[in-house]
């Protein structure tokens, strides 16, 4: 499922408001112990443009 929500994100990355709308679904699509990699990978790949919404929704794992 990782795999598919990262591609999902690749793909929707180009509008700030379909962006935030699939990393919240892919948050609740992912399992507990897949969420520290998918953190990392978000910040890592969209931190320069969206780095407001990555913290809106990943302040709760940190």
């Amino acid at each position: 499922m990782l795999e598919y929500v990262k591609t999902i994100l690749m793909k929707v990355s180009f509008d700030k408001k379909l962006f935030e709308k699939e990393l919240r679904k892919g948050l609740n699509l992912l399992a507990p112990s897949e969420l520290r990699e998918f953190k990392d990978w978000c910040y890592k790949t969209f931190a320069k443009i969206y780095l407001a919404v990555l913290n809106k929704y990943f302040v709760k794992l940190a």
